[in-house]
């Protein structure tokens, strides 16, 4: 449409118009005249504006998931953290479980015998100058470690330190084999030396070529002079193997050490030996027997075979 006088004029009367029929309806509320061109002009547009509708919220509802996904993928990787992190603490828990209990263990050994005891944790395995085994701990000079102090844990002998530095410190193991530890038999004075053998057994020379010993009987330390390098008492091992006497000087027996050298944790380094020797009172618990079952028969006589053969025949007669 041009732009002319009379079409502007047309305008101006259309917008007069509009506002005077809106002024209509407004006045007249529920009985405004214009209310049932309302209603034929809903009924004619209405399917319409449905159509269009129907149209547009699967969009609409499209966006929203989009938008949504977003913060639910937000919260599972919060809930994915949230769960790590939970997983992360269980472990932590169950490695604290596990060092208090070697701690309880370890602190039992040193009141049964009456040991003054440094803790430290184990940092690192091996020595820098070789391949012996020796673990480094977190405990040296300005704790109060000297050099040729015994090495325990919850379960016995460790060995000896050999080294001190400030804070940390060196220690042979008792399976090293340059390692030599005074031993006493269990309930006996049979005394004899152990030495370690890496991953085998120890091997103990008893003093007494004649000495009565056999598998299952257990060891501990006899001390050393002034108590070091090894106090009296702390648990060595059981003996697993006993070579036959052939009349020498010495017997040759192998013991399996009570500590598990490839996995230390939390040991106790001896600061203050005991003021009388433990014996044997350190020794953990012997277990029970099982007690073997037996099986009793007992025997039913059986009925005369010939009594039976004679009611046979009385039968078939």
């Amino acid at each position: 449409m041009r732009d002319t006088k009379e079409s502007r004029l047309l305008l101006v009367l259309l917008v007069a118009i509009a506002f005077a029929l809106i002024t209509v309806d407004i006045r007249g509320g529920r009985n405004s005249p214009v209310d049932g061109a309302r209603q034929a002009a809903a009924a004619v547009f209405g399917p319409v504006e449905n159509g269009l509708a129907s149209a547009v919220d699967p969009v609409g509802n499209a966006v929203s998931a989009i938008r949504d996904s977003g913060s639910r993928h937000d919260r599972l990787a919060t809930l994915e953290k949230e769960n790590a992190a939970l997983k992360a603490k269980l472990g932590s828990d169950d490695r604290n479980r596990s060092r208090l209990n070697q701690l309880d263990r370890m602190l039992k050994i040193a009141g049964e015998g009456q040991y003054g005891i440094k803790g430290a944790q184990v940092v690192a395995i091996g020595a820098a100058q070789g391949f012996s085994w020796t673990i480094t701990i977190d405990a040296g000079a300005n704790d109060g470690i000297k050099r040729d102090m015994t090495v325990l844990n919850g379960d016995g002998l460790v060995g000896r330190v050999t080294t001190v530095g400030p804070d940390t410190s060196t220690v042979l193991l008792a399976n090293d084999p340059d390692f030599t530890v005074g031993t006493r038999m269990e309930g006996g004075d049979e005394l004899g030396f152990a030495s370690g053998q890496g991953d085998r057994p120890l091997r103990v020379e008893l003093l007494n070529g004649k000495a009565e010993v056999k598998k299952g009987d257990r060891l501990v330390t006899f001390g050393s002079e002034a108590d070091r390098p090894f106090v009296p008492g702390v648990p060595v091992g059981v003996v697993s193997r006993v070579e036959p006497s052939n009349g020498g000087l010495t017997r040759t027996i192998y013991v399996t050490p009570y500590v598990g050298f490839t996995k230390l944790d939390i040991v106790g380094v001896v600061v203050q030996a005991p003021k009388k020797d433990p014996r044997d009172e350190v020794l953990p618990t012997k277990p029970k027997p099982v007690p073997t079952p037996t099986v009793t028969v007992t025997v039913t006589p059986s009925a005369d075979a010939n009594g039976a053969t004679n009611d046979t025949t009385d039968e078939q007669q």
